[in-house]
């Protein structure tokens, strides 16, 4: 008989920020690669809702999380520069913060050998029964916090659903 895959009847939304993106000027790596991770897992998971930086992201965040899936990932948007505002649309939703996630997956890209993976602000936490967990905007970052959040998101969805520690 085989494994069930760990994420089974879990549904989740995968949001891409990123201007250039959006604008067709190159295709959505990112939400693809976890996109993909997703549904391998066994999770529920529609193509990514690609949006320019600015406003639309806090507008697909909000409609994410009032669907009320288990999981929102975001790639993109977490970096230094004046359009990266992913954290500050992300933040107003959550109700709890869970800093060891993003911790980790900064922590993971520079045991990588990727130095400048402490400069992404990417944030994580729960809006209402929701993991909103803010991913690189680099396809390397986002198979970097992928390999983080495979170890963990079975665990943390079964806790937020009221399971044991």
């Amino acid at each position: 008989m085989s494994e069930r895959p760990p994420l089974a009847g879990r549904r989740a939304v995968v949001v891409t920020c990123s201007t250039r993106a959006a604008e067709g000027v190159y295709p959505d790596r990112g939400g693809a690669l976890i996109a993909d991770a997703l549904r391998g897992w066994g999770c529920e998971v529609a193509e990514p809702v690609v949006v320019p930086d600015g406003p639309a992201v806090a507008e697909a965040l909000a409609a994410a999380v009032a669907d009320a899936p288990d999981l929102v990932l975001t790639t993109g948007g977490t970096g230094l520069t004046p359009t990266d505002g992913t954290p500050e649309a992300t933040r107003p939703l959550l109700d709890r913060e869970v800093p060891g996630v993003a911790e980790a997956i900064r922590a993971a890209g520079v045991a990588k050998g990727v130095p400048t993976a402490i400069l992404s602000r990417g944030l994580a936490g729960l809006a209402g029964r929701t993991l909103v967990v803010n991913l690189p905007g680099s396809s390397g970052g986002v198979k970097d916090a992928l390999a983080v959040l495979g170890d963990v998101l079975p665990h943390a969805l079964d806790q937020v659903r009221g399971g044991d520690h």
